[in-house]
């Protein structure tokens, strides 16, 4: 077992070596590549064989799913009629650690033929594919981990990081937010937490709201009846005034607690959210912020009151 973690520590570090020294290479290249991507009119269409290939569909999937329309296309697929699928205002972004992968050939002519971009992420500036690039992104020479130093490792780890990279630098530039980045994953449990608040609070007749002048036996009926463990105290416009906990109540009882006023024990300004606001955010400000609630109404600028959303709506939608 201690050999087996000695070879696992060292194709770690390994590979954490090669990518802190790609890290200090990046230089003006780079930054013209990123350009070219930006003002690219189609697509980012990302190529590679063989494991450059893997790694160039998952860069492909990386740039579409953060605002950079791409794809991949298999270089084998593209001798076979998908060259028809690179046009004109794309971008070609091909990978190849030696530069050398013969299956290229023809992308890289119909790059050249209709005056596409062409960007190579290789290890070899003099290879056949760095000499016919646009731009080349030039990997560091480096080890593939493993004492046989021949599979592709540390190679592949490089393409990807610096695919991820360039996906993010673009994201940064498009001043891609968060709320793009939920349109193109509405599915799963990230696509959970960015769902909206509107999506999932309860709104009309289920809301728990009262007046000022409710009487505390009232109030608890209310509470109980709507079943979010709390009851907002509202004015005749709907504005959210405070609210009634558990919490609220303990520290009021006494024998006249019944027959008190709800504005008399109410917690005034309570926390609140905005519909717009993302469920991830919701869950947040439930559970890491002091002291934690279960509930928070949903109120717009004005603080009128829209909606309550509870953790158990949470829980369902699986954000939580």
């Amino acid at each position: 077992m201690r050999n087996d973690l000695n070879v696992a520590r060292d194709v770690l570090t390994t590979e954490a070596s090669a990518l802190t020294a790609l890290a200090t290479t990046l230089g003006t290249d780079f930054t013209l590549a990123i350009e070219l991507l930006r003002r690219a009119s189609g697509r980012v269409v990302v190529t590679g064989m063989g494991k450059s290939g893997h790694v160039a569909r998952k860069i492909a999937a990386t740039l579409a799913s953060t605002g950079t329309p791409a794809l991949f296309v298999h270089p084998a697929e593209a001798s076979h009629g998908d060259l028809g699928m690179i046009v004109a205002g794309d971008v070609v972004l091909a990978l190849s650690n030696s530069g050398e992968a013969a299956e290229l050939a023809d992308i890289v002519t119909h790059a050249r033929r209709f005056a596409l971009p062409l960007i190579a992420i290789t290890a070899r500036a003099e290879s056949t594919l760095a000499r016919a690039a646009t731009l080349v992104l030039l990997l560091p020479d480096a080890p593939e981990a493993g004492p046989i130093g021949l599979a592709p490792t540390t190679s592949t780890t490089m393409q990807m990081a610096l695919g991820d990279a360039l996906a993010v630098t673009l994201l940064c530039r498009r001043g891609f937010t968060a709320t793009d980045f939920s349109s193109f994953h509405p599915g799963g449990k990230l696509g959970a937490r960015l769902k909206r608040v509107r999506d999932l609070m309860h709104t009309g007749t289920a809301l728990p709201l009262a007046p000022p002048d409710t009487t505390m036996d009232r109030a608890i009926l209310l509470i109980t009846e709507k079943h979010f463990g709390c009851l907002g105290i509202v004015d005749p416009d709907q504005t959210l005034l405070g609210i009634i906990t558990d919490g609220d109540m303990r520290r009021a009882m006494a024998p006249d607690l019944l027959t008190l006023r709800a504005d008399t024990i109410m917690t005034r300004a309570p926390r609140v959210i905005t519909p717009d606001a993302l469920a991830d955010a919701a869950l947040h400000d439930m559970t890491a912020i002091e002291p934690k609630v279960m509930s928070l109404f949903v109120v717009d600028a004005d603080r009128h009151v829209l909606g309550i959303i509870h953790m158990h709506d949470l829980l369902r939608a699986g954000v939580a």
